[in-house]
This record gives structure tokens, C-alpha cells and sequence, in this order.
């Protein structure tokens, strides 16, 4: 006997709305945070609405998720879900949850081996419209179905790129720019591959640049009529042409030990900074007749940034310098305007004039600092609860009027918008 027309229709109904729910849920919202360090790589939310002032112990604790599993993923935030990396028992793994409460929406296959020193992963997701994208510290690269975690293709680092690491393996999180998943796999074959990101299939790989791979993660950027990627090694900072991979400009810089921040480009000069001792870099890039050229404007140590990440915010960065605190440095000339001890060293994040800074000691302090060259000032701040027993290395999270905190195996959830 058939079904009724009337049930039919709810059926079919039913059918539509599941699927439009399900696609909802991996497509951004305008302030969502899709990839390290957010839409633009600079650390930047651009929410507003946000407090202005923390109660005396800290905003609201909307919700609290385990199993997120060994490592310093810090998370992405798309379309109402949560994604982070972690190790498991047997593998690493990418997993997924409900931004709404915290509870586990899927977990992936197996990425890759579990371990590394400093145990676990390092890479934070990259989401994409229906897809996501991650790298395991061994090399692993997958790219997952944003709705279920399935794979749709994998690549190794070393296996297909000739790609080696560094004393503590892969940290990359891969860039997405256009039709392209582009990322830094080091050594002779080239430093840099872009890949067809639906497919996997190989666009280039720069062969011209051969640095080893660090612990950056690449940015994106428009200069002299060239859309182009911006790296850090230990050996250089470089820009490639996004369209051939061909080696547009090479400026020789030498690191020590690990370097790790983002690089930051601003107006045609690229700053960029990194600890042990080395401190900042700043130069200015030309370009004339499809030519370009690097010229140092500045080095010195008022900023020695280890891992925690550097923001520029109108003329000034802001981010902690080993041996001085948090600073405030400006942008053109080099120059301290002011340092604080601060919540202690750490990473930072920025939203509605405020910044999220984030210790990484073992009371793990988080900070609401309000965003002025005129000085430290401390809107608020709390000790995250339930610290683990490893430094908290993961970049605080600004979101749909939320504050994400990964922990190692928890994941924390504040309510930080204002009523």
C-alpha cells in the first residue's frame, strides 16, 4: 500500500530541511573563524559586541568538551562546529563538535602516528566550505568531508614532496587561497607546494625556494601586481608567485633553534620576529618592472617573540617578547612604547578593542587587555580551570561572541558577549 500524498510531502519535507541543515552547518558565518589565526591570518576578529569589562572571575563558562585527545591544536570555528586535532590511543585525529554545547559531532580515520617531541599534534584545521583540511606533525596531510569526516584525499609531506622536518615535526597549518591548499613540506624538491585542494592533484612546488621547513605557517598576500605566499624559515623570509610557485624575492634572515610566528605584511614591508635570542626583522619589498627587491629597515630584539604570535593593530604590534613581556612596538621605526609583565608569557588574539592574551604557565591566566599604545591595562581576567600538565600552547579562539581555550585533551567555551 503507498504512502498518502500528505505523508509523502512531510517526508520530502523532512528529506529538505536535513539536508539544508547539514549544509548550513560547514558554510561560515561572517565571524566565524575558518583557519589559524582567522579569515586573515593576522590574529584579528572583526566582532563586535563583545565585553568591554570581565566579571571578577571571568566571563561565563558556557561549555566544557573532552576527548580532544593529546597535542597544541588550537581550533576552528565554521557554520555552528568546533574542529581541533588531537592524538588518540593509536593515532592522531581530527574531531569535530557542536559550537551550540560542546558535544562531539564526528571524529575522522586515523591521520597519522601518534607522538613527536612534545607528544601530540600541533596543526590547527583549516576549513572550507564543505571541506577541511589538516596536517599531522609526521607529515600526514589529509583533506576531510566538513559534514562527516570522511576522507577525501591524503598526501605525505615526505613521500610525495620530498619534504623533511624539523627537530619537532610538522606545526604548519595549511592555507587555503582560491582553488588552492598550499603549505611547506622543506627541503630540495622546493619549500612550498600548492595543490588543487578538491582533488590533491600537484599545481607546483618551488623549486627555485629550498629552504627546510620551520614551524610557520604561510600567509597570503597582494604586492606589486603579484598575488603571492609569504614564508619564514630558519634561513630566510621569501615571497613565491601564488600562480607558478616561481621565487619572487628571498631575504636572508637567520633563525636559531625553532622559528615559529606568522609573518605580518603591511604596505609593502614584511616584519617578522622569533625567539632564542634573535628577535625582529623588519624589510621593505619593491617591486619595478616585474622585478623585486628586499631592503632591511630595522633589526633588533624589542621583540623576541617565541610561539605566541605578534599582532599589528594600526601603527603598533603588540605580542611578548622573551625577557621583557607583553610590548607594544612600533611598526615603522622598531621602537618599545611600552612593556608589561602582564599575565605572563603567551599568545594573544585580538576582538572589539580588546586583546585575549593567554598565559601559558601552569595557572594558565587569561587576560582581557584592552588594545592601546598607551599602555598595559587589564580589563579583566581568570585562571583557566583544570589545567593540564603541559604548556598551554594553543591560541585563544574569538568567535560568534564565544572564547575558545584547548587544553590538551578539554576545550573550553566562554560566553564573552555583552548582554
Amino acid at each position: 500500500m503507498g504512502l498518502s500524498n500528505p505523508l509523502k510531502k512531510d517526508m520530502t519535507m523532512r528529506l529538505i530541511l536535513s539536508v539544508l541543515t547539514a549544509t548550513a552547518a560547514f558554510h561560515a558565518f561572517a565571524d566565524d573563524w575558518p583557519t589559524w589565526r582567522g579569515v586573515n591570518r593576522d590574529g584579528i576578529s572583526k566582532e563586535v559586541g563583545l565585553l568591554k569589562q570581565w566579571p571578577a572571575d571571568g566571563p561565563n563558562l558556557a561549555w566544557k568538551a573532552t576527548g580532544a585527545g593529546v597535542g597544541f591544536s588550537s581550533v576552528s570555528v565554521v557554520g555552528g562546529r568546533v574542529f581541533t586535532m588531537g592524538d588518540g590511543d593509536d593515532a592522531s585525529y581530527v574531531l569535530c563538535y557542536s559550537a551550540a554545547d560542546g558535544k562531539p559531532v564526528w571524529k575522522s580515520q586515523p591521520v597519522g602516528k601518534t607522538g613527536g617531541s612534545y607528544k601530540g599534534t600541533r596543526c590547527t584545521p583549516t576549513v572550507d566550505g564543505e571541506l577541511v583540511y589538516a596536517l599531522g606533525q609526521f607529515g600526514d596531510f589529509v583533506c576531510l568531508r566538513a559534514a562527516d569526516g570522511r576522507e577525501v584525499w591524503r598526501k605525505s609531506l615526505q613521500k610525495d614532496f620530498g619534504g623533511n622536518y624539523s627537530g619537532w615535526q610538522y606545526t604548519e597549518s595549511p592555507l587555503i587561497d582560491g582553488e588552492k591548499v598550499v603549505f611547506t613540506p622543506g627541503g630540495p624538491r622546493g619549500t612550498i607546494v600548492a595543490l588543487n585542494k578538491k582533488t590533491g592533484a600537484l599545481v607546483w612546488q618551488s623549486k627555485e625556494y629550498k629552504d627546510g621547513a620551520h614551524y610557520a605557517s604561510l600567509i597570503a598576500v597582494n604586492h606589486g601586481g603579484r598575488r603571492q605566499y609569504v614564508q619564514l624559515t630558519a634561513q630566510s623570509v621569501a615571497g613565491v608567485d601564488a600562480e607558478t610557485g616561481n621565487l619572487l624575492w628571498r631575504a636572508a634572515r637567520q633563525g636559531q633553534t625553532a622559528v615559529i610566528p606568522t609573518p605580518i605584511f603591511s604596505n609593502g614591508h614584511v616584519y617578522v620576529t622569533s625567539g632564542y635570542g634573535v628577535g625582529c626583522n623588519l624589510f621593505k619589498v619593491s617591486a619595478e618592472s616585474a622585478t623585486f627587491t628586499t631592503e632591511p629597515v630595522y633589526k633588533n630584539k624589542e621583540m623576541t617573540n617565541h610561539h605566541g604570535g605578534v599582532i599589528l593593530l594600526g601603527d603598533h604590534l603588540y605580542g611578548y617578547s622573551d625577557g621583557r613581556g607583553w610590548v607594544c612596538q612600533d611598526f615603522k621605526s622598531g621602537e618599545q612604547v611600552w612593556a608589561n609583565p602582564g599575565v605572563g608569557k603567551g599568545a594573544i588574539a585580538y576582538a572589539d578593542g580588546h586583546f585575549y592574551c593567554r598565559s601559558e604557565g601552569r595557572e594558565g591566566k587569561v587576560g582581557l587587555i584592552e588594545a592601546t599604545s598607551k599602555g598595559y591595562v587589564e580589563k579583566g581576567g581568570f585562571k583557566q580551570p583544570e589545567r593540564s600538565k603541559e604548556s598551554a600552547w594553543a591560541h585563544p579562539v574569538i568567535a560568534n561572541g564565544r572564547l575558545y581555550l584547548r587544553d590538551q585533551d578539554i576545550l573550553l567555551c566562554y560566553d564573552i558577549k555583552a548582554k
